[in-house]
């Protein structure tokens, strides 16, 4: 048995402290991996001043070289691939092309609800093994929802699907998801072994793939609830009947020849001004410069008890009639009201519409917020905003436009755009091909191959060099280089090959597939509750240590582990894909519970037998 020393006992505690902040997120979970690699660095040189003060034995080595390996994650292949994969995804993207097929799709799925749903999945899956499934769900999510209002079904019955049909897609290739390029380099780290090729893994994926997607169109559907009715009318979807409402202008009204901003904006009042209608002429924001005149309509969204006191003493009159869709759009001839979906990464998560000065930044109001189930329409702008939080937001066509161009938010309707480049989708498209390429007939390593597109995507201008930086999901690299180092901490310091012991021990009692199942589900519910990549980094050594004591082959625990990162369906936290559906979606929390528990079990089995099938286990 291994004994327990300083050295693990440190490690130990931070992964406990790190896995209560990676499980309640107090601050984004990049920042939390930061504050592992912090630490890490921190406790040697700590307990070296406490061994020569004579209260510590010896000191606490977690890294061979100091601080380098602390810091490897920065360098790591595995970061600068990902990195260079949020590139590539992009270039693809703003060609405009998964865009054109989605409109392909939809022209044959009618209001069939069953093609609706197999179009989703049949579509974002394969998509999902050469781009970022996070990417790949963000680009879909505006069609599938009007896939729905087309067909007049409950968007709640698609995004769900859409959402795990990207996980599975994402266990096709080893670039289909940050957490098999990472699993990749640990792997090949710890055992010196060569990393995963492209397609070393696909016939597996293929199977889960299509026991999930069968799943998904059987068992899953019936048990996907409709929490969203089909509705054509955003503002009866978010039931705003009681909190829209029209003023008029009296001709006595103290208001009058008063700017809007000091009069109605700049207020104690939890009102929000949506348009001014004066005579023949609506408009939208901005608003506040304008002088206000007798006889001016504003539409408002506020609830009934502050109406009645606005009422009371700013001269306005009622008119008696229910806002709808249509009169909040009557502004100019496009799209003026919308949802608009907050994005993994946004600037704006943790902050309100106020501290964030949405209104002013973006020439936009917000008349709602959705949480998942939970409506908000009051008193919002002091709410710390979430990922996957879904706003209905009105403003002019060009705002909107903005909106939809702006990494922070996802307009989640389709959209007029003119900004494709749709004549580099054969360059952008053959750059991906030739990526996949050069890795797969092991010509260059799949970080040197990425790199090369990423530098493509560039040199042909599928990119502009300034869209480089808004490609990269930063957090998720921030992520990556925290984390990889507490993987290193727990190989050196005997951590791994103790909790591996641990594992062995059911060896005693259970055949060699059991162990490796094991190891599937406890990952997996370590997964729904913190980062994937946090998972495997913890996992993985463990798994490796078991295995090699075991007498199994070590790549065979690894793969287990690593689709069970990557599949996380009974938490809208355990996976960033998940948390992109939850408001559009209206959600409750135990939904992914009532559809993801069941689909997590049956791919627990058909991967851990799968594995067993494709790869000996000894």
């Amino acid at each position: 048995m291994v004994a327990i020393t300083p050295d693990i006992l440190a490690v130990f505690a931070v992964i406990l402290v790190a896995l209560a902040f990676f499980a309640t997120e107090p601050v984004p979970v990049d920042v939390t991996a930061i504050g592992v690699m912090v630490s890490l660095m921190l406790i040697q040189p700590a307990s070296e001043a406490l061994a020569s003060a004579g209260m510590l034995g010896a000191p606490i080595v977690l890294f061979e070289s100091y601080p380098g390996d602390a810091l490897s994650g920065f360098a790591n292949t595995a970061t600068l691939t990902v990195l260079a994969m949020f590139i590539l995804s992009e270039g693809v993207q703003r060609t405009g092309i998964i865009q054109l097929l989605g409109a392909k799709i939809s022209t044959f799925t009618g209001d069939s609800e069953l093609r609706q749903l197999g179009a989703t999945v049949g579509l974002v899956g394969p998509i999902s093994g050469f781009i970022n499934n996070t990417a790949a769900v963000a680009i879909l999510l505006p069609m599938v929802t009007d896939l729905a209002d087309r067909g007049r079904t409950s968007p709640s019955k698609l995004l769900l699907p859409l959402s795990y049909a990207s996980m599975f897609g994402g266990m096709l290739t080893l670039i289909g998801t940050s957490t098999n390029i990472l699993a990749s380099d640990v792997y090949s780290r710890i055992t010196g072994e060569a990393p995963f090729t492209m397609f070393e893994f696909t016939a597996l994926g293929a199977v889960v793939m299509a026991v999930g997607v069968v799943y998904l169109m059987t068992v899953g559907r019936r048990l996907t609830p409709e929490r969203i009715e089909p509705r054509r009318d955003l503002t009866e979807e978010f039931e705003m009947a009681e909190y829209l409402t029209e003023v008029v202008v009296r001709e006595d009204s103290p208001l009058v020849g008063q700017q809007v901003q000091r009069a109605l904006v700049e207020t104690e009042f939890d009102v929000d001004l949506l348009q001014l209608i004066r005579g023949e002429s609506v408009f939208l924001e901005p608003l506040g410069p304008k002088e206000i005149q007798p006889g001016d309509v504003f539409t408002l969204r506020t609830d009934r008890n502050t109406l009645v006191e606005l009422l009371d003493v700013e001269g306005l009159d009622l008119v008696p009639a229910t806002v709808t869709e249509d009169e909040l759009e009557l502004a100019d001839r496009g799209q003026n009201l919308v949802e608009v979906v907050v994005a993994p990464g946004s600037a704006l998560v943790g902050e309100s519409l106020a501290s964030a000065s949405f209104r002013q930044r973006y020439d936009a109001t917000v008349l709602a917020l959705r949480r998942g189930g939970e409506l908000i329409r009051r008193r919002m702008d002091k709410l710390p905003l979430r990922v996957g939080d879904t706003l209905l937001v009105q403003a002019t066509v060009e705002s909107i436009e903005r909106l939809d161009n702006n990494r922070n938010f996802i307009v989640a309707q389709e959209i007029e755009r003119h900004d494709y480049r749709e004549s580099k989708i054969p360059v952008a498209v053959g750059i991906v091909a030739g990526v996949v390429a050069l890795a797969a007939l092991d010509f260059l390593p799949i970080v040197v191959a990425a790199l090369l597109g990423a530098l493509a995507m560039v040199a042909t201008k599928c990119l502009r060099p300034t869209e480089l930086y808004d490609a990269v999901q930063w957090d998720v690299i921030f992520l990556l280089a925290g984390v990889i180092p507490l993987g290193i901490a727990m190989e050196n310091s005997g951590a791994a090959e103790l909790l591996a012991e641990l594992v062995v021990m059911t060896g005693d009692y259970l055949p060699l597939i059991a162990v490796l199942g094991v190891f599937y589900f406890v990952t997996a519910l370590l997964t729904n509750v913190i980062s994937n990549n946090a998972s495997v980094v913890l996992m993985i050594p463990v798994a490796i240590e078991a295995a090699t004591t075991l007498g199994a082959d070590p790549f065979s625990f690894v793969l287990a582990v690593m689709f069970a990162a990557s599949t996380a369906f009974m938490t809208p936290v355990g996976y960033q894909t998940n948390l992109f559906v939850y408001g559009p979606g209206g959600y409750k929390f135990t939904d992914y519970i009532r559809v993801g528990g069941p689909l997590q079990l049956l791919l627990g089995v058909v991967t851990t037998v799968g594995v067993a099938y494709f790869f000996p286990l000894t």
